[in-house]
């Protein structure tokens, strides 16, 4: 066993363990789609993503074949299939067998994998475009992030796009997170242009606000100094 793969099994060991601890400790109806903080953070997340993408005159179009890094119970391959991509453009690699299983019921017609996006299954130059969200911020070995960026790298075609949103300020509650810089991103994607903004209101302010004044929660995600995650839209050259 190499150094890079004694690491990378520790790490997933890690994040599982830490999937098990969330699922007994934290309250599923925190991330609910009805939850309004929730409905804020993902509608402003796309209308946000949708834009750039257009603007860089790169909006995903129907065959583009889309592959998202942990894409969950559904991730943002449902936002492709409202954007009119298909299912069979949709392709995944998801570490938690039990949240893949929801997504593969929900898109029958994808390609939605089971395993560690270290060592992805696909060829090289395969995908016009890989989504990560809230993906890096849950691997806490800085090689273990390395490796799945270069597998990232490996299998966007030049002129390809990933789509990247992850938290920006660590939550000193939670150890098991790290956030995510600009300067992170650019270590790791050095042959991208990149564009990349502060989005998302905090939180707990969101859980709070939005619930109470949805006026008021949407003028706060405006502030920059509120918002807690980047958004990026990293272009192959």
């Amino acid at each position: 066993m190499t150094e890079d793969d004694a690491r990378l099994t520790v790490e997933i060991q890690r994040i599982n363990a830490e999937y098990a601890r969330r699922d007994l400790e934290i309250d599923t109806d925190l991330y609910a789609p009805w939850q309004p903080a929730e409905i804020l953070a993902v509608s402003e997340r796309q209308r946000t993503a949708a834009l750039i993408l257009k603007r860089a005159g790169k909006f995903p179009v129907r065959g583009d074949r889309c592959l998202e890094i942990g894409y969950g119970k559904l991730g943002w391959l449902g936002s492709l299939i409202s954007w009119g991509l298909c299912d069979s453009d949709l392709y995944g690699i998801e570490l938690d067998g039990k949240k893949a299983c929801v997504a593969k019921e929900a898109l029958k017609g994808a390609s939605l994998e089971v395993g560690n996006a270290a060592d992805l299954p696909w060829e090289d130059n395969y995908f016009r475009f890989v989504i990560a969200s809230t993906v890096f911020s849950s691997i806490l070995d800085e090689r273990v992030r390395n490796l799945i960026a270069k597998e990232m790298d490996r299998v966007l075609a030049p002129g390809g796009v990933i789509i990247w949103y992850d938290i920006a300020i660590n939550n000193y509650k939670n150890k098991n997170i790290k956030r995510i810089s600009k300067k992170d991103l650019e270590a790791m994607f050095p042959n991208f242009d990149r564009r990349i903004q502060p989005i998302t209101l905090a939180p707990p302010i969101a859980r709070r606000i939005a619930t109470w004044s949805w006026p008021l929660a949407t003028v706060l995600s405006s502030v920059p100094f509120l918002r807690s995650h980047l958004l990026a839209v990293l272009i192959k050259r």
